[in-house]
């Protein structure tokens, strides 16, 4: 049996490894519990299920919006390839590999990429912008459905009526609610659901298209694309085309 010799480079540090497994199982948690709430109506949702499913959705996405400032911060601080430095650099060289990436798709003898490949990291910028948006409208959300922070305290003074403690308004319950107030936090979040659902449906299609991608790339580059997202590490028949400089490299071959 032929053998084929691999170079081993370490490449995803543990605070990348750590973001992208929590981010699966909160992703996971908040799309189980949005579609039940989404279709609250055909499954016969009562009222106090609806409220207590919002919570635990609530609840998923502090995980989500924690764990995606994390990812924020790695930006900064994180391996050559975490960094923004690496991923946002969208100049003239890039759209030169672009070119050259896509040329190669064509062929048996693809380039080769320790970080992601010029596609890859284009779909990791889209993924990031729209968990960002969707993380936003998110926290809005969950102070005018359920009155928790961020945004809660300063939602329940709005529509408390005159002389109810803010602090005991309960979701779902109008009984101590001004009105007019009410009408018009329902005018000020109506921008902001319509949102959240749209941006659910584009990111659940372009979450889609990444793992798709992925998929391919494993079995067409045979790289350990996604044993390094446990592991760390990649194994490549031939050298990287984007080896980080010496001045830059926090990557190593082992």
């Amino acid at each position: 049996m032929q053998t084929i010799d691999t170079e081993v480079y370490r490449v995803w540090d543990r605070g990348v490894r750590g973001f992208h497994w929590i981010n699966l199982v909160s992703m996971l948690g908040l799309l189980g519990t949005g579609l039940v709430i989404y279709n609250g109506k055909t499954l016969g949702i009562s009222g106090d299920g609806k409220v207590f499913l919002k919570e635990l959705h609530v609840w998923c996405g502090y995980v989500f919006v924690a764990n995606l400032a994390w990812r924020m911060v790695q930006g900064f601080t994180g391996s050559h390839f975490a960094r923004w430095g690496t991923i946002l650099r969208l100049d003239r060289q890039y759209v030169r590999e672009l070119r050259n990436y896509l040329g190669s798709l064509r062929d048996k003898d693809r380039r080769s990429y320790l970080g992601h490949n010029p596609l890859g990291r284009l779909m990791v910028i889209a993924l990031l912008l729209l968990m960002t948006l969707q993380a936003i409208t998110g926290l809005v959300l969950a102070g005018t459905d359920l009155y928790y922070p961020p945004l809660g305290a300063w939602i329940a003074n709005w529509v408390a009526a005159s002389g109810v403690d803010p602090s005991t308004l309960l979701p779902g319950d109008k009984s101590m609610v001004d009105t007019t107030a009410w009408d018009e936090m329902r005018t000020f979040r109506g921008p902001f659901i319509f949102l959240h659902e749209q941006v659910f449906f584009v990111l659940m299609g372009a979450t889609v298209l990444h793992i798709a991608g992925v998929v391919v790339a494993e079995f067409k580059e045979r790289n350990g694309l996604i044993s390094a997202m446990i592991t760390g590490e990649k194994r490549l028949v031939k050298p990287p085309v984007d080896l980080p400089r010496a001045s830059e490299a926090d990557t190593d071959a082992v």
